[in-house]
């Protein structure tokens, strides 16, 4: 199959949320497993100091009276052919914002659209969020070229109807009072980045005012659970961290959990509980409920807490200060830090997401994988990957509450902090996260499955099981 990706972001060139890590790798393994898979995205002003461009485009193309340009490049460690669409609004050094965001996310799809009908035609156009979101209307009449849409957040929608005739050509059949929701209604089938949430998305609490016509097309919509690059992010072989383990050694992470309380700042202490959070500092992610419990459970116990990433002016104001309530307790680092995210994952203990809603969600998985045991709230992609712990019948792989409450989510931190004390069982705890298989060859079968039913194939069944791979238990 020929199939092109189409997105606004890809690890690790650029990557501002989950939808980067999945561009990022899932064509190298569709790839990998014989198809023809390229990706499509913008030429950011900051890729040339982070791969080699050729400079000379190798075609140049016109939409919504603008000329652009696309080069041609691989993505990082691989033979997955890059284009990049190169046009002036995109050279600042950033991804999203500015007042302009929504007409070149909106040039970039059309010049995606016709670089497709005059220079490369896939077989499959694997669209992401309302970015690409016209490519699915505007393919409508290319019948030979089967569209998949893939909403990886939901709350963001795109631009409206009557803006978009403003800038763009909108067929005459096109419906829906924005984009997100034209998509919805045109693509050939409609994906979300968990089981869960495809569900959940069909009702009022998390449909966005579209859980009628998501219920609507409830037929062609799927969730396939995203993974992680496991041979990327291996506690056995990272090199960002200080000692290297797996699960069968997984007590010589306690080096780590040292070595990161040395670099923040914090109290040494090998046995006191350390809780991280990684994570965008925006309302989605339960930062109102971080705010309401925090302090208190601070207070009365002698945990310590590491909170890393950037987001609403408010949160992160708020992580700072609450920092400076606890010197030697607190460390909060406003910032994006690869490195030390994969330093935080191997040296806590625990990992909160209490998120109010979460697509699929990366970081819990992450956490896994390098022994640290995730607290979630049981919403979305946490559903299908965190599990209750269960130390009688020696089950589960964290600790999980339901309704999003302050006194939920602080409960649910006394419960794993009390477990933290009986060491044999968190042990075991953390070796049945890290067995967990979260690679990414399980969610290629899936698109591989969903490709073939667009394109009228067989199916061709489930392919074996991937191999398995250091320190995971398939």
């Amino acid at each position: 199959m020929r199939i092109l990706f189409v997105a606004a972001e890809a690890s690790p060139l650029a990557k501002v949320g989950g939808m980067g890590d999945v561009v990022g790798a899932l064509p190298k393994v569709l790839r990998a497993m014989g198809h023809d898979v390229r990706v499509f995205m913008p030429y950011y002003g900051f890729l040339p100091d982070k791969l080699e461009i050729p400079s000379e485009p190798i075609w140049w193309g016109t939409a919504m009276y603008q000329k652009f340009a696309v080069y041609e490049t691989r993505l990082p460690k691989s033979d997955v052919p890059l284009y990049l669409f190169g046009h002036p609004s995109f050279m600042p050094r950033r991804v999203y914002y500015g007042e302009d965001e929504e007409w070149r996310f909106t040039l970039f799809s059309n010049g995606a659209a016709e670089f497709t009908w005059n220079y490369w035609k896939p077989n499959v156009i694997h669209c992401h969020d309302w970015h690409t979101a016209m490519i699915p209307v505007w393919m409508n009449e290319t019948p030979d070229v089967k569209t998949i849409f893939t909403i990886h957040n939901l709350a963001y929608q795109g631009p409206w109807r009557w803006f978009l005739e403003r800038i763009t050509w909108c067929p005459w059949y096109m419906e829906g009072h924005n984009v997100m929701a034209s998509a919805v209604q045109f693509a050939d089938e409609v994906t979300t980045v968990s089981p869960t949430y495809a569900e959940q998305i069909q009702t009022a609490a998390y449909g966005e005012t579209l859980e009628g016509l998501l219920s609507f097309v409830s037929g062609k919509l799927s969730g396939v659970l995203n993974g992680i690059d496991v041979e990327s992010y291996n506690p056995e072989t990272d090199r960002f961290i200080v000692e290297n383990y797996n699960a069968d050694t997984v007590e010589r992470r306690k080096a780590n959990k040292v070595a990161l309380q040395e670099e923040l700042g914090l109290v040494v202490d090998s046995g006191v509980f350390l809780v991280g959070m990684v994570s965008r500092l925006v309302e989605q992610k339960g930062l109102d409920l971080v705010i309401q419990i925090m302090d208190q459970f601070l207070s009365y116990t002698d945990a310590q807490l590491v909170v890393l990433g950037t987001g609403d002016r408010y949160y992160e104001t708020q992580m700072w200060q609450m920092a400076s309530r606890y010197p030697g307790r607190m460390s909060s680092h406003i910032l994006f830090n690869e490195a030390l995210s994969r330093r935080i994952y191997s040296g806590c203990d625990t990992l909160i997401m209490p998120s109010r809603f979460e697509p699929c969600g990366i970081s819990q998985m992450l956490a896994m994988r390098y022994g640290c045991v995730p607290i979630v709230r049981r919403t979305g992609g946490l559903v299908d990957t965190v599990f209750y712990n269960d130390p009688m019948n020696e089950a589960g792989t964290g600790y999980c509450f339901d309704r999003y409450e302050p006194m939920d989510f602080l409960t649910a931190m006394i419960r794993a902090l009390e477990a933290y004390r009986y060491k044999d069982q968190w042990r075991k705890l953390q070796q049945r996260g890290m067995w967990q298989n979260f690679s990414w060859e399980k969610s290629a079968y899936e698109y591989i499955k969903i490709y073939n039913r667009v394109l009228g194939n067989p199916d061709e069944g489930k392919p074996t099981e991937p191999s398995q791979t250091s320190g995971v238990k398939v």
